[in-house]
């Protein structure tokens, strides 16, 4: 599968920007982000790249200007690419550490995860994944069952089975995250993992779950809402990210309309993770 990188630069820059541009171009379909001293990379399938879209993109803060750069990203030794670049250990609540399988072991956490850092979202770097993880640190998920849309890397999903889930399924419309999440449950030794690939419509073969997990963007939690209530058992939680807290009256909004109650919110940096209880 082939990758377009963009490098974004915002002038002047701050990260308040790099992360409204995020925003934006997540909506338009790419995967994953580094942010850099000047803006941010960007990655999206050839497939769905549309520099003319990319060309015409602004974001809403006087006196800023956008300039962009694209390249066929080559085949390349993404461990070591990363080791070198950006993927370092992360601890979140001091109950779980993240880690690739270049770094040392932290023995005095509870938890760890070793991701395998590819072109898959999800290293529980970014804002979003890491307000996920803690939400599934502090609920009670043993012998829950566990969906876990959009997995990328399938951290959220490892996690939850970590913490004593009896079945957990991730989907992805990514191959490269499907391969990538089957990759890291061998990795951590989770055998009660299914990987799917497919969006919201591959929920039709699949029961009911206890939680359902989405970190994706406003646009796509907005359209799929609806199915994830459907495949929600009553009084389980739906825990969701990938959105800005502006964006939240949005969200709640059509929470409200499929019978969801509003049990906690977390926000960091702007973004928002929200559980949801279905009543």
């Amino acid at each position: 599968m082939q990758y377009i990188k963009v490098t974004a630069e915002i002038i002047p820059f701050s990260t308040d920007k790099a992360e409204i541009l995020m925003a934006f171009l997540a909506e338009m379909g790419f995967e994953s982000f580094i942010e850099t001293n000047t803006g941010i990379e960007a990655f999206i399938q050839a497939k769905d790249f549309d520099e003319a879209s990319l060309n015409h993109l602004s974001i809403p803060m006087e006196d800023t200007q956008l300039l962009f750069q694209h390249e066929v990203m080559a085949d390349k030794n993404w461990n070591e690419e990363w080791e070198k670049n950006y993927f370092q250990p992360i601890v979140v609540k001091n109950m779980c550490v993240v880690r690739s399988p270049f770094h040392a072991p932290k023995p005095n956490i509870p938890l760890e995860i070793v991701i395998e850092p590819k072109m898959s979202f999800g290293t529980g770097h970014h804002e979003t994944t890491s307000m996920m993880m803690e939400t599934l640190l502090e609920l009670p998920i043993e012998n829950k069952s566990v969906l876990d849309m959009g997995c990328g890397t399938g951290i959220l999903g490892i996690l939850a089975a970590m913490r004593g889930a009896t079945e957990v399924t991730g989907i992805d419309i990514d191959e490269w995250c499907t391969k990538n999440s089957e990759e890291n449950c061998q990795l951590n030794g989770i055998p009660n993992m299914k990987i799917k690939q497919g969006d919201a419509s591959a929920l039709q073969t699949q029961g009911t779950f206890d939680v359902i997990v989405a970190n994706i963007n406003k646009n796509i939690l907005l359209e799929d809402l609806k199915y994830y209530v459907k495949h929600l058992k009553h009084k389980g939680l739906l825990i969701m990210s990938g959105f800005y807290a502006n964006d939240l009256p949005d969200i709640d909004a059509e929470a409200v309309k499929h019978h969801l109650t509003l049990k906690t919110t977390k926000e960091n940096n702007q973004w928002v993770a929200v559980t949801y209880e279905l009543f």
